[in-house]
């Protein structure tokens, strides 16, 4: 049997900073993140298995995508904990703003990085985390490959 890629789509908004850049996004700033997440595996086999014909259904997919990187980070601010945006960060959070402390410069490569660790650990047997795409703008994104991370 063949294996097979499947793909899923998730959307968020994400605030953050780059502290010490040498650019605008040195500024607190936000995107409207669009993450596609590819798992590969084989579809299930067993006539009698109601998930029968499937890689994983898409909604339990969603499920794992939604709980470890959606909820956690949809109207959230990033900071990374090293930088003095740490007092920033308890500043908001003091006014009841949901920031995230990262310990990582909370850039799109960063995070997909971040975001691939916290997928993996949640996938079921026999599913592999194949790549993930973090488009930050229209014409902005990074990519990770499993194959590039042997």
């Amino acid at each position: 049997m063949s294996n097979i890629r499947i793909t899923k789509q998730f959307n968020f908004e994400t605030g953050h900073a780059l502290y010490g850049y040498d650019g605008k996004c040195k500024n607190v700033h936000g995107h409207s993140y669009k993450l596609s997440v590819t798992v590969m595996g084989r579809p299930i086999k067993d006539r009698t298995n109601v998930k029968f014909g499937m890689v994983i259904d898409f909604s339990d997919l969603k499920k794992i995508v939604t709980e470890e990187v959606v909820d956690q980070f949809d109207h959230a601010t990033v900071f990374n904990e090293t930088t003095p945006h740490v007092e920033l960060a308890k500043e908001l959070q003091i006014r009841g703003h949901h920031v995230i402390l990262v310990d990582y410069q909370p850039t799109s490569e960063n995070m997909v990085i971040d975001f691939a660790e916290r997928i993996k650990r949640r996938l079921p047997v026999g599913i592999e985390l194949f790549s993930l795409k973090l488009q930050e703008t229209e014409s902005s994104f990074a990519e990770w490959y499993a194959s590039d991370n042997l």
